[in-house]
């Protein structure tokens, strides 16, 4: 899971990864929980805040494309939460 949050969150366009709307999209592990990874049994779900600038679907796929190797049979979901400028980039991924 961790592998899968730091390709996506290395992905151009992509400021953060998100908890989602309710605070509730993590896989938990021992020790910790890897934040806007969702392990489900037909999908692995990662949730992005975008950067303003670039078409949101060049990101999407762009982020789907580098997680499928890492996600077995499972389709990639990626689900967009916020678009932010580079300032407030900074804030989302240090929250």
């Amino acid at each position: 899971m961790r592998r899968i949050a730091e390709t996506a969150a290395a992905c151009r366009g992509v400021a953060a990864l998100t908890r989602g709307p309710f605070g509730t999209a993590a896989t938990y592990l021992p020790g910790g929980s890897v934040p806007g990874v969702c392990l489900r049994d037909e999908a692995v779900e990662v949730h992005v805040a975008v950067r303003y600038g670039r078409p949101i679907p060049e990101i999407v796929d762009e982020v789907r494309e580098a997680v499928s190797p890492l996600s077995g049979d499972r389709r990639v979901d990626v689900m967009v939460e916020d678009v932010t400028n580079t300032e407030e980039a900074r804030k989302v991924g240090s929250s």
